[in-house]
């Protein structure tokens, strides 16, 4: 049996980062991947999916290129040429995250892994342990226990697609149900949106969801709200219908699962560590990513916080830094994380939202710097999309406590904007900043007349 001085179980964001950072310090490290390095962001998740979502906006763009002179006759998509592409990217990524571990020496293994001791695991036929084992197995898309569910397909079966299906219904509300409709509709085809609420991403700032939603129906995509599906049905045709709660929604050709995450754990065999999942199957950790087992850790989307590419690899960064790189008091701090969404238009965000706010702070404490507008690009094309700020301050000192951006560049204005809001700006520090002219972002330093939080 080889022994390590780490192991880490999955080859995605959080499983490279820490394997890359504790190979630089000079341990021992094994990493174990059943699938292509980079996990559900290089295969079915953030790359391939942003590569989709400039496809459809470079379609946009053709749109509006008549408004500014520009005459460019009839264009096409074509899926397949953008299919070989964005494949072809992905590889390359895969390649080059090998030889980003193999420059560490961390040692790579193509196999299942399963736990047959506390810190001993069993892959390809062979038991290895280590001093240190981190279990980074991400997540998988979930596919309801509904009859026919099967006939639909998930956001990892979307990479499949071998053509730009004509009529589509996505299933639910969430990040990757805007995303997956903004893509399909730019790209050419009908999408209808199901909803089991009247609104999407109801977790975000209500501003978000419904100035997201308002530009979804312009550029239109169909919403069918309040329903709770029932199951799938294929006529002759091999056309889908959704059975719901109100009825049947259909035909489509195509139906894609939206309805959540869930942690890939089933066949680690956790029992046999002594390690424990909470009801929804996530491996729990304390503020330095450590489980109850003494010497097993877990990072990213298995452990149910943030389930962001960022957040995996910064877990695991840190991690390796305080157990190889001598650095005891490092740890990611969970606050303050930015996130975007690429939807169209995108939507940027850090922070409280709105209620949020006002339930840690109380309403008479929060003040909202909000505005709309036609940004300068969209002044006079025909194609109309709207941006909308809000800034949510706290106490005397007008401290910025989120930062909701939705509209034409809000997925690059964000970052920017996150430095400032980690480092506690108030609204008087955005003030001071001098504008740059004519962007969208100068608005964020503009806003002049707050007022009241809504009561929650």
């Amino acid at each position: 049996m080889q022994h390590f001085d780490l192991l880490t179980i999955g080859g995605g964001s959080g499983g490279v980062a820490v394997s890359n950072r504790a190979g630089s310090y000079g341990a021992k490290c094994l990493l174990i991947e059943k699938a292509r390095l980079g996990g559900t962001c290089v295969n079915v998740g953030c790359v391939p999916k942003k590569v989709m979502w400039n496809g459809a906006q470079l379609g946009h763009a053709l749109d509006d290129a008549a408004d500014y002179g520009w005459r460019i006759g009839s264009h096409e998509f074509d899926w397949s040429t953008l299919k070989r592409e964005r494949d072809g990217h992905v590889h390359d990524l895969n390649l080059g995250y090998a030889r980003y571990l193999a420059s560490n020496k961390v040692k790579v293994l193509q196999a299942e892994a399963r736990f047959v001791g506390p810190r001993t695991v069993e892959a390809g036929g062979e038991r290895y342990s280590a001093d240190h084992v981190v279990i980074a197995t991400g997540g998988r898309p979930i596919v309801p226990d509904l009859p026919g569910a099967h006939l639909g397909i998930s956001s990892d079966g979307f990479f499949e697609l071998e053509s730009l299906p004509a009529r589509t219904v996505i299933v639910g509300g969430g990040y990757i149900a805007a995303e997956l409709a903004g893509v399909l509709t730019g790209l050419g085809g009908e999408v209808t949106v199901v909803l089991r609420r009247e609104q999407m991403l109801m977790s975000f700032d209500p501003m978000l969801r419904t100035a997201l939603m308002e530009q979804m129906r312009t550029d239109g995509v169909a919403f069918v709200t309040d329903r709770l599906p029932m199951g799938v049905e294929q006529d002759h045709r091999g056309q889908l219908s959704l059975q719901s709660s109100d009825g049947k929604v259909g035909a489509f050709d195509t139906l894609i699962w939206a309805v959540g995450r869930a942690p890939s754990v089933s066949r680690l065999d956790l029992a046999a560590t002594g390690l424990s999942v909470d009801d929804s199957g996530f491996v729990r950790t304390d503020e330095y990513q450590a489980t109850h087992v003494s010497g097993i850790y877990a990072v990213g989307d298995i452990t149910g916080r943030i389930g962001l590419t960022p957040v995996a690899i910064a877990a695991g960064r840190r991690l390796a830094d305080r157990l190889f790189g001598g650095k005891p008091d490092r740890k990611l701090v969970y606050e303050n994380i930015p996130t975007v969404i690429f939807s169209h238009p995108p939507i940027g965000t850090v922070g409280l939202s709105e209620p949020e706010a006002v339930d840690r702070f109380g309403a008479a404490a929060i003040q909202v710097y909000q505005t709309r507008f036609t940004p300068m690009y969209h002044a006079f094309t025909k194609r109309k999309v709207m941006t909308t700020l809000k800034l949510v301050v706290a106490g005397p000192e007008e401290k910025v406590v989120g930062c909701h951006l939705i509209g034409p560049g809000a997925d690059e204005i964000l970052q920017g904007f996150a430095v400032a809001v980690h480092m506690g700006a108030t609204k008087r520090d955005f003030d001071d900043t001098v504008a740059i002219h004519p962007t969208v972002a100068e608005e964020l330093v503009t806003m002049k007349t707050p007022r009241p939080a809504f009561q929650s």
